[in-house]
């Protein structure tokens, strides 16, 4: 029976997760949240290669632009929360 529970307990995760992810669409042009130097902003990246995983990684805005990432510009497309 606890088997059984667990079973539908992490299909349900498995199942609201990509569902929370793709509700999440802001539209065209939004800039990212203003934050002190020390916010961090995370957004969504690609799959690293030999995984089919998408990662968020969080930054602070000078660590985005040292990777020639725009905040401003992918937040719309690929932001995800802003910490601190």
């Amino acid at each position: 029976m606890v088997r059984k529970n667990l079973i539908v307990a992490l299909s349900t995760l498995i199942i609201a997760s990509p569902l929370a992810a793709a509700s999440f669409n802001l539209p065209p042009g939004t800039p990212a949240p203003p934050g002190g130097p020390e916010t961090l902003y995370c957004l969504r990246v690609g799959p690293i290669t030999g995984n089919l995983a998408e990662t968020i990684e969080c930054w602070t805005r000078a660590e985005w632009a040292d990777q020639g990432v725009d905040v401003d510009r992918e937040w719309a497309k690929n932001g995800v929360r802003a910490l601190g």
